[in-house]
């Protein structure tokens, strides 16, 4: 939904309610988009380690000096 900034400033905390909701707004100035107000969507939490196997110890140790970067 689309509001100007003087409407906004008059019901911030009706937008607030909706937008907590799930609602997005538009700010406007002069009919001029310029920001866009949406709710903050939690992260999804994640397994670390999802990928099943190991790495060796070798993988650590320094480059041979002709595959190394210099």
């Amino acid at each position: 939904m689309t509001v100007n900034v003087h409407e906004a400033k008059t019901h911030l905390s009706r937008i607030l309610d909706e937008v907590r909701e799930g609602r997005t707004y538009v700010f406007a100035k002069n009919g001029e988009p310029y920001a866009r107000l949406l709710p903050i969507v939690p992260p999804v939490e994640r397994e670390i380690g999802f990928l099943e196997g190991h790495v060796p110890d070798s993988f650590f140790e320094p480059l041979p000096d002709e595959e190394s970067w210099g």
